[in-house]
């Protein structure tokens, strides 16, 4: 069945209301309040004290790998990668909205609790660049703007998985669709290595956490979420 982009809405904003908020079927629009508190947690732990002992994050791969600034470019489409999955899986495909949001939330909170426990820097960035082009000035900026620190994890990394995992689920997503998104999220991982924005390591600790993120808020949720009924005593009649 062909895509529409005005009769395949699932969240029709035309007949939403503030009070909507209280009803079951709106519920899932309470988990876009994640986005302000972690906005809020992860620009408090970036401000904690200098004095704060950050452990260094590199490994011997990193040193074969070259800077290159043309990555700067997948690296900055992750906003619009994960940005641009939220807002469509939002207006068109519910279930799989809610399969991000929960990935987004496991796995970003438990990176801040890693980023607060166990602080990590890099130092990979290169002190002078071998060109001098629009590419690198950008790369410049970027480096001025975002520390060196709290980067393991890579929470890019885990972005680019949140968006990928449920397009794989997702029934607005045709196969091409699914592979054009995992290119790109490998792709952007990759761009994160080449402008020395992380180690290997950090990317290797993002797969591995997002991994365990995919079973648990994705593949494995509903297993998950009955046993924890069972074990509580609640039942579907209690929850409803």
């Amino acid at each position: 069945m062909k895509f529409s982009w005005k009769n395949d809405l699932e969240f029709d904003f035309r007949h939403f209301r503030p009070k909507s908020l209280l009803e079951p079927e709106y519920r899932y629009l309470w988990m876009l309040l994640f986005w302000p508190i972690f906005g809020i947690f992860f620009a408090a732990v970036e401000r904690l004290p200098v004095t704060r002992v950050y452990h260094p994050v590199s490994c011997a791969m990193d040193a074969l790998i070259p800077f290159n600034e043309i990555f700067v470019i997948p690296y900055y489409f992750w906003f619009i990668y994960l940005i641009g999955t939220i807002v469509f899986l939002f207006f068109y495909d519910v279930k799989a909205f809610k399969q991000m949001m929960r990935f987004i939330i496991f796995t970003y909170g438990v990176t801040m609790i890693v980023y607060l426990v166990y602080p990590t820097c890099q130092n990979l960035r290169p002190a002078v660049f071998a060109r001098d082009n629009i590419l690198t000035h950008i790369v410049k900026a970027l480096y001025a703007f975002d520390t060196n620190t709290n980067v393991c994890p890579s929470i890019h990394v885990l972005g680019s998985l949140a968006a990928m995992f449920p397009s794989w689920h997702s029934k607005r997503f045709s196969g091409r669709g699914r592979f054009i998104m995992t290119i790109l999220c490998a792709l952007i991982c990759v761009s994160t290595l080449f402008i020395k924005q992380h180690s290997v390591l950090d990317v290797m600790w993002g797969m591995i956490l997002g991994i365990v993120g995919y079973l648990v808020t994705i593949v494995y949720y509903e297993p998950i979420r009955n046993w924890f009924r069972l074990l509580t005593g609640r039942s579907e009649d209690k929850m409803a």
